[in-house]
């Protein structure tokens, strides 16, 4: 019997050792492409449609919605915000824009091709990332929530908590939807999550650490944020809170850091 328990308490130990290097491990990264990303843009949020990158961008007073030229980075529209918001999270629903601010708990939907403002929209938790499944609105709050919204009237459907092998994952920033998972940045590290839309565990990570050159980092608030994909030619893009470089990435996978 002592065996038996000892090869047990040994089993037991494997599993969780092999547990704790699965809950670290995480996919890398290998750089494609590198574009100039306007150093003033404070990402909030970022997709890919039709050939242009469109961001949301914050801070009061200089907050606002753009179309950027990829390969220049150069803004070829722009409407701004009025002063008391802090644009946040952005995705596209059909022929329109959907932009979040932080604390204002307003929404405001735009016309995709003029960024004439359609509609605005109440909620009542803090703006942060959006994204879309082609079913709903996904927002994060920055916490462990992400919430589904149905798009036509902005309410709640249903929610998900954010786990990584049973533990919160706080701060859920910007977020992406690629390949019928959720990408999401957490703020203040330079991993992104791959998170299940349907029960909320996280199914891997990208470690994104050292993409943007020490010497070119703009300062303790110039975090990684910012996912955009482009569905037709299967390209990755990611770039940071007034970083004056955007990336297109492919994920190498397994690649273990800590």
């Amino acid at each position: 019997m002592r065996n038996f328990s000892a090869v047990r308490t040994l089993a037991a130990l494997c599993i969780s050792i092999l547990a704790a290097a699965t809950a670290f491990a995480a996919d890398g990264y290998r750089i494609i492409n590198t574009y100039p990303h306007d150093r003033n843009a404070f990402t909030q949020g970022l997709i890919f449609i039709d050939g242009h990158l469109y961001e949301s961008t914050g801070e009061q007073g200089h907050s606002s919605l753009r179309m950027v030229e990829l390969e220049t980075g150069r803004v070829l529209q722009n409407a701004p915000l009025k002063d008391k918001y802090f644009a946040e999270g952005l995705t596209n629903w059909g022929s329109t824009l959907v932009q979040l601010t932080w604390l204002s708990h307003i929404g405001f939907v735009y016309d995709r091709f003029s960024f004439r403002q359609l509609r605005t929209f109440n909620y009542d938790f803090e703006g942060w990332g959006l994204t879309q499944d082609g079913h709903y609105l996904i927002a994060s709050d920055g916490s462990t929530t992400l919430r589904f919204l149905d798009p036509a009237t902005f309410n709640e459907v249903r929610r998900i908590e954010v786990t990584d092998h049973g533990k919160p994952v706080q701060e859920i920033n910007e977020l992406e939807y690629i390949h019928d998972e959720i990408y999401a940045n957490v703020w203040h590290t330079d991993r992104i999550a791959r998170i299940s839309p349907a029960t909320g565990h996280v199914l891997g990570w990208i470690d994104l650490t050292g993409l943007l050159p020490a010497n070119q980092h703009p300062g303790p608030e110039g975090v990684l944020n910012g996912i955009a994909y482009d569905a037709g030619r299967d390209r990755l893009f990611v770039t940071g809170k007034l970083w004056p470089l955007l990336f297109e990435i492919k994920i190498v996978p397994e690649n273990p850091r800590r």
